[in-house]
């Protein structure tokens, strides 16, 4: 029983860690502000476009968008400046570029 409960208790905690979002039309819908930089050095992740849900690997900036909001972890809604956004963000071209610049804001993805 206690062994059962253990891997219950591991499977949530990695569900938590997961990385699907979805862009909401309203600011309201959303539980995070994003503003995407022009600059790597200004933001505070850099995130990488996974094709395929199975690629997310926990919370180092590697995202899946979904198509419905049910399937997300996280609603995002990008807002046109950078004043008005919780978390800055810098889209990567390789996976290996992706993760936290700015740690503070780590627990807003989880």
């Amino acid at each position: 029983m206690k062994k059962i409960f253990i891997i219950l208790l591991l499977f949530i905690t990695l569900k938590n860690y997961s990385q699907k979002v979805f862009s909401t039309e309203y600011s309201n819908q959303s539980d995070i502000k994003v503003y995407v930089v022009d600059y790597e050095n200004q933001s505070d992740l850099k995130v990488f476009k996974v094709d395929y849900p199975n690629q997310v690997d926990g919370n180092k900036g590697l995202w899946y968008f979904v198509d419905y909001k049910n399937q997300s972890d996280k609603k995002i809604y990008f807002v046109e400046h950078s004043n008005q956004s919780d978390l800055k963000i810098f889209f990567v071209t390789y996976k290996n570029q992706s993760g936290w610049r700015d740690k503070s804001k780590q627990h807003l993805l989880y």
